[in-house]
């Protein structure tokens, strides 16, 4: 994969509301599409991106990195845009075989993706860590910007049915598609990890902190849970400012709505406020929403209602923009 001419991270100052050093916390396609404004909004040299492992696993021999890829490919330009994932223009000639061979492949990987996910198994084999790999695929592609997986200690999310079964979070949402009847999320593998490689360095040197409209319960979670994460990021006391990913009473994309209410929480950018009310500052959520406002302000953050379905790249920017000054205004 080569680097893209529209590659997002890029010194745009045109667009830029800050100039210092900003952390976000990031996982799934919501995120990479604010992380696509962001880059526009801040220098991206001075980004560090802390992403989301709880769904990764080997498959077919490859290790697969779901959120660090989705967030790698998209501010590459190199993402399928309609999928959200994987990489634009991919064949599936591979995956098409192994079924004809009879075997079963209800995760599928592009022939392309799938080189990258075995390259990324073969280095791990030879001793690489996987920040390491992280950050030679970022730099590759030309990005300032700096990916941090949150461990890199195995932390896989486990979704609990209530008939009974315990699945990998990607059996959950692919294979499964996603089902309502969730029991529990189980997060006890980061619980026994370690911050990865750069994780704490970035958390102490952030002068604001962003988190992404990403699924709170299995994107940001897990990062949450890894020990030492949480602690030092609220230690620092600095402004974070969270974006919802519900808009209208509803996810935008993916399973949120069920796993939210298996946590007890309201599947409203209300109930995502209260979920995160305990650690966050500000809180940025969609304008259809508005009459919101003040519930969650009653809630001690600082709230703003804007546009946060990121349509186009101008929203996005937008959107990063507004949650970028709001921090600011925390200071």
């Amino acid at each position: 994969m080569s680097p893209s001419p529209t590659n997002s991270d890029s010194d745009t100052p045109a667009t830029r509301v800050f100039d210092g050093r900003v952390l976000a916390l990031a996982g799934g396609v919501g995120a990479a599409r604010l992380l696509r404004g962001l880059v526009r909004a801040v220098d991206p040299a001075k980004l560090d991106v802390v992403v989301n492992t709880g769904d990764d696993r080997a498959f077919y021999g490859a290790f697969v990195s779901p959120d660090l890829d989705i967030v790698t490919y998209t501010l590459a330009s190199a993402v399928d845009l309609t999928r959200g994932f994987g990489l634009a223009g991919d064949t599936y000639r591979l995956m098409d075989e192994l079924e004809a061979l009879g075997h079963e492949t209800w995760f599928r990987l592009g022939d392309r993706d799938f080189a990258h996910c075995l390259h990324r198994k073969l280095r791990m084999d030879e001793g690489v860590g996987l920040a390491a790999l992280a950050d030679e695929l970022r730099r590759a592609q030309g990005l300032a910007c700096h990916i941090l997986p949150m461990t890199e200690d195995p932390a896989p999310t486990q979704v609990r049915l209530d008939d009974g079964r315990d699945l990998h979070f990607e059996e959950y949402l692919v294979r499964e598609r996603s089902p309502a009847n969730v029991e529990g999320v189980d997060l006890s593998a980061a619980r026994a990890a370690k911050p990865g490689p750069g994780v704490l360095d970035a958390i102490a040197n952030a002068e604001i902190v962003i988190v992404c409209p990403s699924n709170p319960i299995v994107s940001i979670g897990p990062i949450l849970a890894v020990p030492g994460i949480r602690e030092a990021i609220v230690g620092r006391g600095i402004p974070i400012v969270a974006i919802s990913p519900i808009i209208g009473g509803a996810p935008v994309k993916g399973p949120a709505d069920h796993l939210l209410r298996a946590a007890g929480c309201e599947v409203s950018a209300l109930g995502v406020a209260t979920l995160y009310r305990d650690w966050v500052d500000g809180f940025v959520f969609d304008e259809v929403d508005g009459a919101e406002l003040a519930s969650i302000e009653a809630l001690g953050l600082r709230a703003v209602a804007t546009r946060t379905l990121m349509k186009d790249l101008d929203i996005a920017t937008a959107l990063a923009a507004t949650a970028v000054e709001l921090a600011l205004g925390l200071r």
